[in-house]
């Protein structure tokens, strides 16, 4: 990833290179919050770039991510992962929306997401066992509504109907659960990065409803 993929970006004067590099921000996050980082991916952080991006923001929290993978093993990645998220029974720290905004998991926030994601033309891969409300796939949904070329459905409202009704309402108190967890070390950093994005994204869509 290049510097310029993490600038903090001005949703009334984005340009294309812009929204690119806030759909492959999305792209990261889905990855790091689907599964621990293998080998490859381990080394592509090993060349990454860790100068500061262009808006300051993402400075220390990507700079802390790039530091904490590099200093990193496969193995190691896989269970801090495990600790957190996995295990068998009930998980140390969800990843699932409706467990914040309800309290238990396949509640009515995911009946609303998937109306919404229906209404996209999106619908879950079956092959994959989470639900939709897990924050990778939301990641997911995000990055593909910047990136997308059906400007029927991949534009600027979509993304702020989206991110307003289904990540900005919990992905917080997830990050909030991750940071206090003692044994996070790789994912509190993705937390933390994750927050400042998010916040940023925040603050763009505020500028578009001002």
């Amino acid at each position: 990833m290049h510097q310029d993929d993490l600038r903090a970006l001005s949703f009334a004067s984005a340009d294309h290179s812009e929204e690119l590099a806030r759909a492959e921000l999305y792209g990261l996050l889905a990855r790091l919050w689907m599964a621990p980082p293998d080998a490859a991916l381990l080394a592509q952080f090993g060349v990454a770039v860790t100068e500061a991006p262009e808006s300051g923001l993402l400075e220390a929290p990507w700079q802390a991510l790039v530091a904490t993978l590099r200093a990193s093993t496969p193995d190691a990645a896989a269970d801090e992962y495990d600790a957190l998220f996995g295990g068998v029974g009930k998980p140390e720290v969800f990843l699932y929306g409706s467990f914040y905004l309800a309290g238990f998991l396949n509640e009515k926030p995911l009946a609303a997401l998937r109306t919404d994601l229906s209404a996209l033309g999106l619908t879950r891969d079956p092959s994959r066992g989470e639900t939709e409300d897990h924050i990778a796939y939301g990641c997911e949904v995000m990055r593909f509504l910047i990136a997308g070329d059906d400007i029927a459905v991949c534009n600027l409202e979509q993304q702020r109907r989206f991110f307003r009704g289904h990540l900005q309402t919990w992905v917080a108190d997830l990050c909030d659960a991750v940071e206090a967890h003692p044994r996070a070390q790789i994912w509190r950093a993705v937390a933390q990065l994750t927050r400042v994005f998010l916040d940023i994204e925040t603050q763009g869509f505020d500028l578009l409803e001002a």
